[in-house]
């Protein structure tokens, strides 16, 4: 069983390198980008593993990806002879895989095209056709509809993929599993499976909470860089959104939401120091935050602040997504470049 780990959007805010290499070394057999320029920096990097490309190319990001060796998804006719004209010049030849939309309705041609464009990429001399996938859009629930959509789905693409062999040609590597068909749908594994948010730490939904031990990677940290004692009436941060009801003491951290900390977690959001949790008071701004850390506080300035992190930490980006009302993949995501990453091995720590 083949295993793709996608690594795009800086692998979900996590750092982009270090997983990739840290998926290989664990037996991931290909990685996974949205656009031509993420697979770029990692064969800069020094990544020499199969990287997918899961957008659409435009014509111009052909050349780039032909020399970075990307393999990209084809769906059209139309991209498939622009994509096979920028081969022949460059006197390649470009893996590409066939994507079949089966009803997530994004990108992808319909299951009836399937063989006609496979011919088509058969054909070019330049190109072959090294895999076919699709994408099940609700495989990560247990709703009753949603699991008769999913098998749909996976029938829809299997027949797909069974009338591209009775015509006579090779589909490749057969793909469909994202995190939910991972733990949901077997039948959906083919010949590799694409897990995302799992690799992470996360279950795809709550529905699918502890149907596998999962330990959230990423832990965002920041400390205390000022502690002030106010008293009660006083209005903290922009808007006087919050005034204290006592008086109390302010701590301030140096982490806002150009950071990823989005200005909807206040109120809600409570940060542990030590194992005492404290709320988020008052906006947050674009670099800082305040916590009220009560009228008799045992913190000290430079102290370490988790905001969350992989359990037994009481937060984690789910309690984040809950507050917003959107999944951890958006608050990982969120996590601006600017923070720094350190990564621990089993060794040592390394920045």
């Amino acid at each position: 069983m083949k295993i793709c780990v996608p690594v795009k959007a800086d692998a979900y805010g996590h750092g982009a390198l270090k997983i990739a290499v840290a998926a290989i070394r664990s037996g991931a057999t290909h990685l996974a980008v949205a656009t031509a320029q993420e697979g770029i920096d990692l064969r800069q990097a020094g990544i020499v593993a199969p990287i997918l490309s899961l957008n659409l190319p435009i014509p111009e990001e052909f050349p780039s990806i032909i020399e970075y060796e990307l393999t990209p998804f084809v769906f059209d006719s139309e991209n498939i002879a622009e994509l096979a004209l920028a081969a022949r010049n460059a006197n390649r030849i470009v893996p590409v895989h066939l994507k079949i939309d089966t009803g997530m309705g994004r990108i992808g041609c319909a299951a009836e095209q399937a063989v006609e464009l496979a011919r088509q990429i058969s054909r070019e001399k330049n190109l072959v056709l090294e895999g076919t996938a699709t994408h099940l859009s609700v495989s990560d629930t247990t709703e009753n509809d949603d699991i008769r959509y999913t098998q749909e789905q996976i029938a829809r693409f299997s027949k797909a993929v069974s009338d591209i062999r009775a015509a006579g040609i090779n589909p490749g590597i057969v793909h469909a599993a994202n995190s939910g068909a991972v733990l949901m749908y077997p039948e959906a594994w083919f010949d590799m499976i694409r897990p995302g948010i799992i690799v992470y730490g996360y279950s795809p939904s709550p529905q699918l909470e502890g149907m596998m031990p999962l330990k959230p990677l990423m832990e965002l940290e920041t400390q205390v860089i000022a502690i002030k004692k106010i008293t009660a009436g006083t209005a903290v941060s922009y808007g006087r959104t919050w005034v204290a009801p006592e008086d109390t003491f302010i701590a301030t951290l140096p982490l806002g939401y150009a950071d990823g900390l989005l200005r909807h977690l206040s109120p809600g959001l409570k940060v542990r120091v030590g194992e005492k949790e404290y709320p988020i008071v008052g906006r947050i701004c674009m670099d800082q935050c305040m916590v009220n850390i009560g009228s008799d506080p045992w913190v000290q300035r430079w102290d370490r602040v988790t905001v969350f992190g992989p359990k037994p930490t009481p937060s984690s980006a789910e309690t984040l997504a809950q507050i917003l009302g959107t999944i951890p993949y958006e608050v990982t995501c969120g996590i601006n470049k600017r923070v720094p990453r350190v990564y621990v091995g089993d060794e040592a720590r390394e920045n």
